[in-house]
């Protein structure tokens, strides 16, 4: 997958800005970031539990 560049960013970013406007955008980073977190916190727990039942099936 080709990676993007400064251009396209940019355009990217404009694009966003006409679709929500300036107001939006700081509670669009918001919400964002706590699902970003939320999935990441997913995660974690996932390897956490997968890791518990590869002790479990070590120990019978």
């Amino acid at each position: 997958m080709p990676m993007l560049g400064g251009q396209e960013l940019l355009i990217i970013l404009l694009i966003i800005l006409l679709l929500f406007g300036g107001s939006k955008l700081p509670e669009l980073a918001r919400s964002l970031g706590k699902a970003k977190k939320e999935f990441k916190k997913g995660m974690e727990e996932e390897e956490k539990e997968e890791s518990k039942e590869e002790k479990e099936e070590k120990k019978e």
